[in-house]
Parts: structure tokens; sequence; C-alpha cells
């Protein structure tokens, strides 16, 4: 691959703000990738950890994070509550976001997956309300929309990881670490398949 233009994932932690400056007091990318000329390709709240995709390519960046491309991203979400299976066919159907439906999304129950990290500072525990771990996998991304859903169907969301974009995933990575990948087939052949 070309050092000109990388694809660079980065396991972005918890509190790290998704821009190069003007944080302030905040972390930034700045604070953990040093390579000159690289953009992430969407975002990553603040308060949400995982999966961040950098490059130099514009045609890359589009690929990645334009909403038209569909581009499979997929969340690891701690919820407050159980949800039923009610909850989870209407998270999977789709939600009503400023009067608009989500696209539908494929939506399941995991255990806490393994390996995960401890987030700095821990998530609020009530000890009368149990909480449950979800897999939600979009092909949109609206602001802050995994939030959004799971508060729409009464299970506010405590912790959002993602997991994988398309056909890369954070497996090997701690929070702040980050490694070159090569974008292999994915713009010439538009492929966003799991690998």
């Amino acid at each position: 691959m070309s050092a000109a233009q990388p694809l660079i994932l980065f396991n972005k932690p918890y509190g790290v703000l998704c821009q190069f400056s003007g944080g302030g007091e905040r972390a930034t990318l700045a604070d953990f990738i040093a390579v000159p000329d690289v953009y992430p390709a969407g975002r990553l709240d603040a308060d949400s950890e995982g999966l961040l995709a950098l490059t130099s390519d514009g045609r890359l960046q589009a690929r990645i994070a334009h909403p038209g491309n569909k581009l499979a991203k997929r969340y690891w979400v701690q919820v407050e509550g159980r949800p039923d299976q009610a909850a989870l066919r209407q998270l999977a159907a789709g939600v009503l976001l400023d009067g608009q439906p989500t696209l539908p999304a494929r939506v399941r129950r995991i255990e806490q997956p393994a390996g995960l990290w401890e987030r700095v500072p821990p998530i609020r525990v009530r000890l009368a309300i149990p909480t449950d771990w979800l897999e939600i996998e979009l092909r949109e991304g609206r602001n802050r929309q995994v939030r959004r859903m799971t508060a729409a169907v009464g299970h506010p969301t405590l912790r959002l990881v993602r997991a994988a974009i398309g056909p890369w995933r954070l497996d090997g990575l701690a929070p702040g670490q980050w490694r070159y990948e090569n974008p292999g087939d994915l713009l010439s052949t538009g492929r966003a398949g799991w690998r």
C-alpha cells in the first residue's frame, strides 16, 4: 500500500474527540495518531468507543462514510434493562427518528463480548436495573443513531462500542492503538461484506 494514502484502523477510547485539533482539555486523535494528512471516514461521539477508519483517500473516505453507500457498521451496545422480543423486532424493523424511519437493521442479543476492556470511567450501575448486551448492524449513519434507537424502544444505551466497519474489525486493537490496513477491493468492487 502506498504510504501517501494509508488506511488506518484506530480503537478510539471513551472521551476522545474525533478531530485532530481544537479539543481544549479533551483528548483528540492527534494525541494518538501522528500520521499527516489522514482524516476520519465517519465519526464516533466522544462517549462512544471502538473502531474508527482514517484515510487520506477521498474516494475511500466517501465509500466508508457516505450514507448512500450503505456500508455495514457493527456495534456492541450495552443497554439499560432487558429488551424483550418485541423491542428487538422493533429495532430490526426500524424506528422513527425525527419523523423518518431508520433502515432495517440486524439486531441480536449477545453476551458481553469476550476480551472487552473496562471502560474508564465505568458506566453507571443501578443495582435494581439489569443491563443487557446487543449487537446492532446498521447500513446508515444518522447522528447518534444507535443511542436514539435504543432509547426509542425504552432501553437507553449505557455503553457503545463500534466493532466493525465493512470488512474491517476491531480484533487485536487495544484502546488507543492503531494499525495500517489494506483497503483491499472495497473501492474497485464496492463489496461491503464481513470477512
